[in-house]
């Protein structure tokens, strides 16, 4: 099958020329013949908290696919299910909910955005179910169900004992919800955190004399960053600054509430009360509580910020394919999985394939 398309991202580089597609794969790139559009790796995110109206940590098989078909269309191919803070019990409860497969995107293994955070940074995080550094807590999530990363705060005592379990199991850890300092941030980033959690978002203020680790994440080439790029989570100037600090080692992300895809409105995350109003959610509190994001509106942001596009679409796919350990996606080359995304001139998705098979179509 060909797309139809007139070139392609190939590894960071828009190549003229058609996509052949075969048998789940993509079987040739820069192929002869007209087209329109551009076909990109389908987007990755790697924290959905919830969408559709949907809260992930209070949901069935039902739930699960109504997220799945709804991030489609707009993009995004596969994405981590994101569960916050909460009792061990709501949480072993979600994580075997989770499903591996067979709802439109696919799910890469659960985020656990906690309980294991700083006081001092939790955001809509309920304080009440935060934990201490619990190996025996942290092994019986494990063993529930497939987690691919874990969001720790690693200033706390204890902390660095699960970063190696963690990396033991070949699981990501990220470091977020975070009071630590820059020098803290680099031990933990030695020990081996390899990302940031929505970087300046629940982190220590990071000043010319105190860096905090969101300053020394980007100072290190081998931390990967987070962002989220709604424009209203971090200001434009501080994205075009972490930009071209990071390029090439940043992620978008959208931390998506089950406002997202929805409007404005109540809403329920993790058993808290959430409103939407004019694209921006926030909690009981006023404080922000996820986002009404999509990927494809932060590939748009993270371009209308005069970033080009080959690296706004390889932020939203080969890069959180890095993160997740999962070299075989986010990328369109001969013999990758056909996970696309075609767009027109204006940044609209046309088309949606996953394994191949066309799942969306007839969007502008």
């Amino acid at each position: 099958m060909r797309l139809g398309v007139e070139a392609a991202l190939v590894d960071g580089a828009l190549v003229p020329g058609d996509v052949a597609v075969d048998g789940g794969v993509v079987t040739g790139v820069g192929l002869s013949g007209a087209g329109s559009g551009i076909a990109a790796p389908g987007f990755i995110d790697l924290q959905v908290n919830g969408f559709a109206g949907v809260d992930l940590m209070a949901t069935d098989h039902d739930g699960y696919v109504r997220v799945g078909e709804a991030l489609l269309a707009t993009g995004t191919t596969a994405f981590q299910p994101t569960f916050v803070t909460a009792p061990e019990a709501a949480l072993l409860d979600a994580l075997r909910a989770m499903p591996v497969g067979g709802i439109g995107a696919r799910v890469l293994g659960a985020h656990l955005e906690g309980p294991f955070l700083s006081p001092r940074r939790i955001g809509v995080h309920d304080p009440a179910h935060l934990s201490a550094p619990d190996l025996a807590l942290l092994r019986r999530l494990l063993e529930v169900a497939p987690v691919s990363q874990v969001t720790i705060a690693p200033e706390l005592p204890g902390a660095f004992e699960l970063v190696d379990e963690l990396v033991a199991r070949g699981v990501t850890v990220s470091a977020g919800h975070t009071d630590a300092t820059a020098a803290e941030a680099h031990l933990g980033f030695a020990r081996g955190i390899t990302t940031v959690t929505h970087l300046f978002n629940a982190m220590r203020p990071s000043t010319s004399r105190d860096p905090s680790v969101g300053f020394a994440a980007l100072a290190r080439e081998d931390v990967l960053v987070q962002m989220i790029v709604d424009l209203h989570h971090v200001a434009p100037d501080t994205v075009r600054v972490a930009w071209n600090a990071a390029a090439g080692r940043f992620a978008l992300v959208t931390d998506a509430a089950p406002a997202a895809g929805m409007g404005d409105g109540e809403f329920v995350l993790g058993g808290r009360r959430i409103e939407a109003e004019d694209g921006v959610v926030r909690g009981p509190e006023g404080q922000l509580a996820g986002s009404a994001l999509t990927m494809v509106e932060a590939v748009r942001n993270l371009h209308g910020l005069g970033v080009r596009l080959e690296a706004a679409l390889g932020a939203a796919s080969e890069v959180p394919a890095r993160i997740a350990g999962r070299p075989d996606l986010g990328r369109l080359v001969p013999g990758a999985p056909a996970d696309v995304v075609v767009l027109d001139d204006r940044l609209g998705i046309r088309q949606v394939l996953v394994d191949g098979r066309e799942r969306v179509g007839g969007f502008s």
